[in-house]
């Protein structure tokens, strides 16, 4: 029983002190130190009062700052967990911290971002300040760079409450037992004269202009250093001025300092405060005023601190994605600021909220999503991509949406890595050659056959040499000439796939073809696909040893680029187009009927969404401006065509409305991925178009 009573309640603080933080000693009646939360791996401070080694007053200003503290509640008040006494120590537990003293020297932002942090900071006092004064009726009169912290989302946070006192209370009778403090005292504390003047803001705006004073210059020492205006910004000067000012009757009230400094020229004006405001208040915003806000967010994260952006902004945007109704836009910016998060924390976060998405029937959704693929696919687990994504993607192949059919054979570039081999091998082949054979868009064939044979290296080499000749060769007979033009290029970036007779027997022949192209594009680029070839048997034939490694990556999963077969002629791997024809229109009328066929949506999106209109006017609005400069040319095609940027990942647009944009692609670069091999023991597998049960190679089409 004794036990019991003589037990150390400290014991019972459901936090642990990890390490002491320097510098607080001689500015505050604590020692503040890092702590963790028991059980848990949540980092808090600890704020520590030495019962025993201070004075009964000290004691006394400690307990009203655990009383004080527990009651304010405010964004810009320092956040309030726990606290304990025992007979020795008296702790007090808040969100984790630092000083801003400490914070600002450690700083590595400069420039704008800098500026954009610091406004942000002074707002969020200023604003804490007006909560204290007008809506609590209090004055906090300790107000300077040491009574600030700032936690992991780097916000500015209201400390050091120790002073705390009524607004009507005589300032003559706050009595600071830190004497390092009492710099930051106003000059009308001494002056009985001016004790009327006195308002019930204008201590702590007098400590907020010392505030801003260091900020900018480090800690102050004495008090005629204020009159040194330097390095404080030319746009908060007059503010400062009047806060610093001798007549605390002409100190302004915080209130009025954010009103003026929030209006277009002021220093709280800024697309940084302007964000975090609008997150703030979100819950009162509506569908359009979200839709805006989203859409016009991407650009300025660039300028927006680290920090802030993950731990501020990021869980704003995915709590507005699960929670509210903000939509697609909001996928854009979510997506940047998830390059922040490390991978754990962004399999938590961000994946879940990637596999819900996918399962949306919203056209605008998934059009984004599609758009944003490369940004988040290298953090998908395999196992997601085929189970769960995968499947739901696959439906955009169908969707009588030609901007959706588009941005779906193109996000295959950055899926095929991934894709088992039924998926990739099986599916997503059947969906191109139906798309090539029969879609009615020009440059959806286009971009099929650019996007064929980038993904080439991830296929099996049976399926590999089964598919590529073929399809590449029904484009090569395509009415619309960019198709040609791809299915030339992506033989030529493809080569070392083929084996030397299918290269005479089957590629030449084909090319010759079109040497007599009505399209001169067309046929500058068969003459040099013909002469690289050429040369490539020329040099078997005059060194028959050469042909092994020529041949050398046909059967393999993982092609080599520095065997003889890729080095023939270095342009072919590299100079396949990124940018083909800009045309104003396809005709279609020219195709054979089987490719007039309309399909069908899947039943799962067979109700449009309202915000699904907006995604069927153009697939990407990066050419627009070409567009007008191409308005004036009627029905001519006009080269855009560049042999040296295969590599390129800028696609041409595919507008809908019967016009055909420009079609592009890139060569078969990026990481390649462990060989794919077909289940064990099954029969080779027949990769059919599964429309008609035909081949790639069997879908004739008359030469053009």
């Amino acid at each position: 029983m004794w036990s019991f009573f003589s037990r150390d309640p400290s014991k019972d603080f459901n936090y642990e002190i990890v390490e002491q933080v320097a510098g607080l000693q001689e500015k505050s009646v604590w020692t503040l130190h890092k702590g963790k939360k028991k059980g848990t791996s949540e980092d808090v401070s600890v704020f520590m009062y030495d019962i025993k080694s201070g004075s009964e007053t000290q004691l006394d200003i400690a307990k009203a700052a655990v009383k004080r503290l527990k009651t304010l509640r405010h964004p810009s008040v320092l956040t309030y967990l726990d606290s304990l006494e025992s007979d020795k120590v008296l702790y007090l537990a808040s969100e984790s911290v630092e000083p801003l003293a400490y914070h600002l020297e450690s700083l590595t932002m400069e420039g704008a971002q800098k500026d954009l942090y610091i406004a942000w900071g002074i707002f969020q006092i200023t604003r804490a300040l007006s909560f204290l004064n007008n809506d609590g009726n209090l004055k906090h009169n300790n107000v300077n760079i040491w009574s600030i912290y700032v936690n992991t989302a780097g916000e500015w946070k209201l400390g050091g409450v120790e002073y705390v006192a009524g607004a009507q209370e005589n300032l003559s009778n706050v009595i600071k037992i830190t004497p390092s403090l009492e710099i930051y005292d106003p000059p009308e504390k001494n002056d009985p004269t001016k004790q009327r003047q006195i308002t019930k803001c204008s201590t702590d705006m007098w400590g907020l202009g010392c505030l801003i004073w260091e900020v900018f210059n480090g800690p102050l020492y004495q008090q005629s250093s204020l009159k040194s205006l330097d390095k404080i910004p030319k746009q908060l000067c007059p503010l400062y001025c009047e806060l610093v000012g001798a007549n605390p009757g002409s100190r302004p009230n915080p209130a009025d300092i954010i009103t003026r400094c929030r209006k277009l020229g002021g220093y709280f004006k800024n697309d940084l405060v302007d964000t975090l405001l609008f997150l703030e208040e979100i819950q009162i915003k509506d569908k359009n005023e979200k839709n805006r806000f989203f859409s016009n967010l991407t650009p300025h994260l660039d300028n927006f601190p680290d920090n802030v952006c993950k731990h501020k902004i990021l869980p704003q945007l995915i709590t507005a994605f699960e929670y509210g109704d903000a939509g697609s836009a909001v996928l854009a910016p979510m997506f940047k600021l998830g390059r922040l998060l490390d991978e754990i924390d962004y399999q938590k976060k961000i994946v879940p909220c990637v596999v819900k998405l996918f399962a949306s029937s919203d056209r605008a959704t998934r059009s984004r999503l599609l758009m944003q693929l490369e940004h988040f696919i290298s953090h998908l687990q395999s196992g997601t991509v085929n189970d769960q994504i995968f499947p739901q993607i696959a439906h955009g192949f169908m969707d009588t949406n030609p901007t959706i059919r588009e941005q779906t054979v193109k996000s295959v570039i950055h899926l095929a890595p991934k894709l088992n081999y039924n998926n990739l091998n099986v599916e997503v082949l059947r969906h191109f050659a139906r798309l090539q054979a029969k879609d009615d868009q020009g440059g959806i064939r286009t971009n099929t056959t650019v996007c064929l044979g980038k993904i080439a290296q991830h296929l099996h080499p049976q399926i590999r040499q089964k598919v590529l000749i073929s399809a590449f060769i029904r484009a090569m007979r395509d009415p619309f000439p960019p198709a040609r033009n791809a299915g030339i290029l992506a033989l030529a970036a493809t080569q070392q796939y083929y084996l030397l007779t299918e290269v005479s027997t089957r590629i030449l022949p084909a090319l010759c073809q079109l040497t007599m192209d009505t399209e001169k594009t067309v046929r500058d680029s068969v003459f040099r696909t013909i002469k690289g070839f050429l040369g490539k048997l020329e040099k078997v034939s005059e060194d028959p040893s050469l042909r092994e490694s020529m041949e050398a990556d046909v059967n393999t999963a993982t092609p080599s680029l520095s065997n003889a077969a890729a080095t023939w002629a270095g342009w072919a791997v590299t100079a396949v187009t990124a940018k083909f024809y800009r045309s104003q229109s396809d005709t279609v009328k020219s195709m054979n009927p089987i490719t007039s066929r309309m399909l069908s949506k899947p039943a799962s999106l067979e109700q449009p969404s309202s915000s699904s209109l907006s995604t069927t006017t153009s697939s990407v609005t990066s050419m627009t401006s070409l567009e007008h400069e191409d308005g004036s040319r009627g029905n001519d095609s006009v080269s855009d065509y560049d042999y040296d940027n295969w590599g390129d990942d800028n696609w041409g647009d595919m507008e809908t409305g019967g016009q055909m944009g420009s079609s592009s692609g890139s060569g078969g670069g990026g990481a390649t991925s462990d060989p794919i091999s077909p289940p064990s023991g099954s029969a080779p597998v027949r990769t059919t178009d599964g429309w008609d049960n035909e081949e790639w190679g069997s879908l004739e089409e008359e030469p053009v």
